[in-house]
């Protein structure tokens, strides 16, 4: 496809996806998701070239005037949409599929420090909301959702529907996922924290009680 019929191909998603969309020179001149997109193909041009100095350098001026950083050795599809924008993160191992929308302040990241491939998978279709973040070498599978505010650490299967912190699956096929006896199960790692420290209050409550009637009994004594 030529680089003006890929151009049109992506004003024409901000049309589908957007009622705000008036004009393609409005869209063309105004829209700072599309120009982070266009930015990035020219950005991952020179990495694939191995010119990876020129690559950062425009993938940084494009955060600058977009507030959109991706980083020049993602791999993008055709007709990302990211609406609004401002504070999305897309790593450099990270890969979306085609028809994927990405809204504002989303975060496709890493981890730790690890080598090779460390963040995610975007397939086809899938759809992630305001704040969610995605992190790890983990696959959203193709037209699932992400809810806004969530955080994802492991895989999602196709055709799902994700919320939470931890993310787990309320949906799966359309269909309203069973929350059976086990759902307690589902690890939340503040909660947990917080009981430990609970916890911990409690036995020194207890410890600082023995000492407290066992140094009035001493001075009892005296």
């Amino acid at each position: 496809m030529g680089i003006f019929k890929r151009m049109k191909e992506d004003m024409d998603v901000v049309f589908e996806q957007d009622p705000a969309a008036r004009t393609y020179m409005e869209i063309f001149l105004t829209y700072s998701g599309l120009h982070a997109v266009w930015n990035h193909r020219v950005a991952h041009w020179f990495y694939n070239k191995r010119l990876f100095f020129i690559a950062r350098a425009i993938s940084q001026i494009s955060r600058f005037f977009t507030g959109i950083e991706i980083h020049p050795g993602a791999k993008i599809g055709r007709r990302l949409f990211i609406d609004h924008g401002m504070g999305v993160v897309i790593g450099e191992t990270c890969e979306i599929g085609d028809n994927v929308t990405i809204f504002q302040g989303v975060t496709l990241g890493g981890t730790g420090n690890e080598k090779g491939k460390r963040h995610p998978t975007i397939e086809d279709n899938a759809l992630i909301s305001t704040g969610a973040k995605v992190l790890g070498d983990i696959v959203i599978g193709e037209s699932s959702k992400v809810g806004g505010g969530s955080v994802v650490l492991k895989d999602v299967p196709d055709h799902c529907t994700v919320v939470g912190i931890p993310g787990r699956i309320v949906k799966q096929n359309g269909e309203r996922v069973r929350r059976d006896l086990d759902h307690h199960k589902i690890p939340d790692p503040v909660e947990e924290r917080c009981r430990q420290l609970q916890q911990e209050i409690d036995e020194l409550k207890a410890e600082m009680a023995i000492w407290k009637e066992g140094k009035q009994h001493v001075d009892s004594n005296l």
